[in-house]
């Protein structure tokens, strides 16, 4: 049952804005305290180090010191504090982004900390007919500094101006652009780990003006906007000023990943409280409070979650699905469910993360129970699987990969067989995902690995599942990453056609099958790395809905292309197409059908499990159905959805 939709559509409002709130998404109607200055609680663990350069009277601060022994630390909060006294007041309102889906237009507004004697509420006007007309105006939450707007009935065929208002004090102003349907390529902007330890701290002026040339009619931020941890606030707005120029003006889509949290690792054990060293027990080391105010600071903007019940601890959920030019993105969170290392496998490193011993027994990490998504979002991608309104093609958005593509982590001498922080663990689970993906002939995108790879995933084999697309770190000062493998050969199967020597068919650490297509090691001796040749960059996605073609382009960050600069790192760009999601080798066919309408979907069961072989939208008037292995099959088809039976319990023929 797609509940999001169903709140859409059916649910009155004051039904709707109850889930919002359950979400952790909307501020309560009650008056705020916002200068409390213990809002994420008082005792004696990380709530009390949270935010305090953002809380309080925060305009007095240090007024004494601070307590400095919370995790990941080394952060000078004074500095911090400096930097928030110093921004003039008409900045108060320092950034703003959204996006619009099925109607729904939502917009979040972030500020600075405010003083006593300024407003607390932000107004959002359009620009209509030439003159600003006021359409809502919402109270700022507390902690975080941040409001959220909705706006039903939203008609997204022309470009709209919006301006918001903090009182007289603060104005921001950008273009809510119309949905890019009639664009014949659409392109999509990826990018994840914003380290702060950079020469322009607050400023990303190459990138973001090499980005405009770009012009991206999407944004996606894949997580580690920010690495403040306990003062994720101000990292927030350290990174919200670095990209508010491109945010104000596009569609933006970001996720939170462990950094944003306060983690260095996070396996959310569905909200349960962490409580070991590293986290490696599952679990939040935060305050609910805490991870609640990351959320909504940055998935605020972001459709109506799937399924807004909130997770153990009143912890808010965000995935969901976004529409953007007949391309349709699923917002998945793989890190909220995600099962533990402690407690539930043998520790087989010097972590209970990483796996350093070649004869470890794979089955020994595989075992049942242990989960990846969960099962409400795989219930989520069945549902988005299916339903292709207004969608042509189809693209998944997460954390991580799903699968190890890494062989030296941090230092050029620290080889790692298996790192468990990524989504090829647990292996059952990185299975099931991938052939709800491949169901759909969805493209893969991700962050967090600090190294950039197009891979092809095997499941039952190489080669068999689909194309996914990690994006480079922004900055890659905190944690390098190379693809290395030990012997220094190329991989097996079919040549993949590249300037690089180590592509080819591997198994990664965890025993998954991968195919390397391409990837951008930065300098293996770090003594000699620099801001040009340590990796740093961002990935773009032409997506054409016509051909189903997608070009893979991987850009150093420091290239100017202002100068004419057209140097992407070597091995991109990739051209492939959406049919190679599904690498599976047809060994017959079904009966040739007309379908119901042009460029129907089509769906496949295998009645023997009643198992989705595939959905998609096919092409033409009529269609020949493909299956890969003898048995029993139902075809439906319909316009958006697969809601005509046309053949069932037929066999294939040869």
């Amino acid at each position: 049952m797609n509940l999001r939709k169903i709140l859409h559509y059916t649910v009155p409002m004051t039904i709707k804005t109850i889930a919002f709130l359950c979400a952790g998404l909307c501020p309560l109607a009650a008056e705020t305290n916002y200068y409390d200055a213990k809002p994420f609680g008082d005792d004696s663990g990380p709530a009390r180090n949270a935010d305090n350069v953002a809380i309080g009277e925060w305009w007095k601060f240090p007024i004494e010191a601070k307590d400095s022994k919370t995790h990941n630390r080394g952060h000078n909060e004074a500095q911090m504090a400096e930097w928030i006294q110093s921004i003039p007041r008409e900045q108060a309102i320092a950034f703003a982004f959204y996006t619009h889906d099925h109607g729904v237009l939502k917009i979040s507004a972030q500020c600075f900390p405010l003083l006593p004697d300024e407003p607390k509420t932000v107004t959002l006007e359009l620009k209509r007919n030439g003159s600003w007309e006021v359409v809502q105006e919402r109270a700022l939450n507390y902690p975080g500094w941040d409001a959220q707007f909705r706006i039903e009935g939203w008609d997204n065929l022309h470009d709209v101006p919006y301006r918001l208002r903090l009182g007289d004090v603060s104005s921001f102003e950008g273009l809510i652009r119309k949905d890019p349907v009639d664009k014949e390529t659409l392109v999509v902007a990826s990018m994840s780990c914003n380290s702060p330890k950079d020469k322009e701290r607050f400023s990303r002026t190459k990138l973001v003006e090499n980005l405009k040339l770009h012009d991206p009619d999407l944004l996606f931020f894949a997580g580690d906007q920010n690495y403040t941890h306990d003062e994720a606030t101000f990292g927030w707005l350290q990174f919200g000023m670095q990209f508010r120029e491109l945010m104000k003006d596009r569609p933006t889509i970001c996720i939170p990943d462990d950094h944003d949290v306060g983690h260095g690792n996070l396996w959310g054990e569905s909200g349960k409280r962490s409580t070991a060293k590293g986290a490696s027990d599952g679990g939040y080391v935060y305050p609910p409070a805490f991870v609640n105010m990351v959320q909504r600071q940055q998935t605020g903007n972001l459709p109506d979650p799937f399924d807004a019940r909130p997770v153990n601890r009143g912890i808010g959920v965000y995935y969901t699905d976004l529409n953007v030019g007949g391309v349709s993105f699923a917002i998945l969170e793989d890190r909220k469910f995600k099962s533990a290392p402690m407690g539930n496998i043998p520790q087989m490193g010097p972590r209970p993360d990483h796996i350093n011993d070649p004869s470890y027994d794979r089955d020994a990490v595989n075992k049942p129970g242990l989960r990846l998504l969960g099962e409400r979002q795989l219930e989520f991608l069945d549902v988005w699987t299916r339903d292709w309104t207004k969608a042509d093609m189809k693209v998944a958005l997460s954390q991580t990969a799903f699968a190890g593509a890494v062989h030296i982590h941090g230092k050029p001498d620290n080889r790692l067989l298996a790192d468990l922080d990524c989504n090829g663990w647990p292996q059952a689970g990185r299975d099931r995902a991938l052939r709800i993906l491949r169901s759909a002939r969805a493209t893969h995108l991700c962050g967090d690995q600090h190294l950039a790879v197009v891979m092809q995933h095997g499941i039952e084999s190489y080669r068999d599942g689909p194309i996914s697309f990690t994006s480079p770190a922004l900055v890659n000062t905190v944690y390098g990453r190379w693809w290395w493998p030990l012997d220094e050969k190329a991989g097996g199967g079919s040549a993949v056609n590249s300037s690089l020597p180590w592509v080819g068919d591997y198994e990664d650490g965890l025993g998954n099958k991968i195919t390397m297509m391409a990837y951008a090691n930065p300098d293996r001796e770090r003594a000699k790395t620099t801001r040009e040749n340590r990796g740093d960059g961002y990935s773009l996605i032409r997506i054409d809905r016509k051909t189903g073609q997608l070009v893979f382009e991987c850009w150093p960050r420091f290239a100017d292309l202002s100068e004419g600069d057209s140097a992407q790192f070597p091995g991109w760009p990739i051209t492939v197409n959406i049919a190679q999601n599904d690498g599976r080798k047809v060994t017959a066919y079904l009966e040739e059908v007309k379908l119901p309408v042009e460029n129907a979907v089509v769906e496949l069961v295998d009645e023997s499990n009643d198992e989705l072989i595939y959905c998609y939208r096919a092409k033409g008037k009529t269609f020949r159905a493909p299956v890969y292995r003898d048995g029993k099959y139902t075809l439906r088809a319909g316009k958006d959805r697969a809601d005509q039976t046309l053949l069932q319990s037929v066999s294939p023929i040869n």
